[in-house]
C-alpha cells in the first residue's frame, strides 16, 4: 500500500514538471519562413484577406524599442479579426473576457541566426480549455491560421499593408499607418 501511496504523488509529480517542461510549447507554435519577414507578413496579410478576414493592423513593437535605443531583430505582429468568429464569444458574459485574445495576432521576426519565422498561439489547443462555445470557435481559428501561413512561392507577394485600416477588426485591408509602433 505504502509502494502505492509512493508511486501515486511520484506519477503527480512527474506529470506536473512535465506540464511545466513542455506546456508553453503546447500554447504556441513556431514555424520557419522561405521569405523576409516584410515578405512573409505581406503574404500573410494576403492570405488572411483571401480567407474572409479583416486586417486589424501591423505592429513593430521593436520599432518602439529602437526609439528607446536598444538594438532588438525586427519583429512585426500582423493583426487580423472575423467577425462571425469574435460574435459568440463577445455576446456572452463568461466568454468576454477571451477578448484579451482578440484581435488574432500573428508574429513575424527574425531570429539570431538570421532567418524569419512565423509565431501563433495554438488557438485550437487555447479553445478547448474555455468550453464547447470557445473551442468550436477557435477550431474554426486554428484551420484558418494554417491558411494565413501556407504560401504559394509562384505567387508573387502582395504589397504589405502597413496600415491599421479601420482597427478593432472592421478593417477593409485598405489604408495606411502613421506609426508602426508597438507595445
Amino acid at each position: 500500500m505504502k509502494k502505492a501511496i509512493i508511486g501515486f504523488f511520484v506519477g503527480i509529480l512527474f506529470t506536473a514538471v512535465m506540464t511545466w517542461q513542455v506546456g508553453g510549447s503546447l500554447m504556441v507554435q513556431e514555424y520557419p519562413s522561405p521569405f523576409g519577414i516584410e515578405e512573409t507578413a505581406a503574404r500573410i496579410q494576403g492570405n488572411i484577406q483571401e480567407a474572409g478576414w479583416d486586417l486589424s493592423g501591423l505592429r513593430s513593437p521593436s520599432n518602439t524599442i529602437r526609439r528607446l535605443g536598444a538594438t532588438v531583430p525586427n519583429v512585426l505582429l500582423v493583426e487580423a479579426c472575423k467577425p462571425d468568429y469574435s460574435k459568440p464569444i463577445l455576446k456572452e458574459d463568461s466568454t468576454r473576457i477571451l477578448s484579451i485574445l482578440m484581435p488574432c495576432t500573428i508574429t513575424v521576426y527574425e531570429k539570431s541566426d538570421g532567418k524569419v519565422y512565423i509565431g501563433m498561439m495554438n488557438t485550437g489547443l487555447m479553445g478547448q480549455l474555455f468550453g464547447s462555445t470557445v473551442a468550436s470557435v477557435m477550431s474554426n481559428v486554428a484551420a484558418d491560421q494554417q491558411k494565413f501561413i501556407t504560401f504559394d512561392p509562384s505567387k508573387p507577394a502582395p504589397p504589405l499593408v502597413s496600415g491599421k485600416p479601420g482597427g478593432g477588426g472592421g478593417g477593409t485591408g485598405k489604408g495606411g499607418l502613421q506609426d508602426l509602433g508597438g507595445c
